[in-house]
């Protein structure tokens, strides 16, 4: 038997602590994310400087390929599953992306899983 999600007690729903996941932890008050752009494709780093559509990305990765994530959503909430074929750049300083039309902050365990994702490079 499965355990249960969720428990309610007089009207209140509680969730199991198990369930919940960390965020990234913060640098300098910066959110590790993964930035979907229109037109440059997808980015993970801290975002340092949101101003509508354009963002500032701080020790920026972009991902272009990866396997084991069905989604932008399951990357930042887990990772990748099989890091090997992962297409991933090298770590930039800085980044302004100006076409930005999603923003995902990371858990602990998927900033973690896409920092350590070996470079791509030829």
């Amino acid at each position: 038997m499965s355990e249960p999600k969720t428990l309610k007690i007089d009207d209140v729903e509680y969730i199991r602590k198990d369930s919940v996941r960390a965020a990234a932890p913060k640098r300098d008050g910066m959110e590790y994310c993964v930035i979907r752009t229109y037109s440059a494709g997808v980015h993970a780093g801290y975002l340092s400087v949101r101003d509508g559509r354009e963002v500032e990305l701080v020790d920026s990765r972009r991902l272009w390929y990866w396997s084991g994530a069905c989604s932008l959503s399951q990357l930042a909430m887990e990772g990748v599953k099989n890091p090997e074929p992962c297409k991933f750049a090298m770590e930039i300083p800085r980044i302004t992306l100006t076409e930005a039309v999603e923003i995902i902050p990371c858990t602990a365990d998927a900033a973690k899983n896409i920092q350590g994702v070996p470079v791509w490079k030829k």
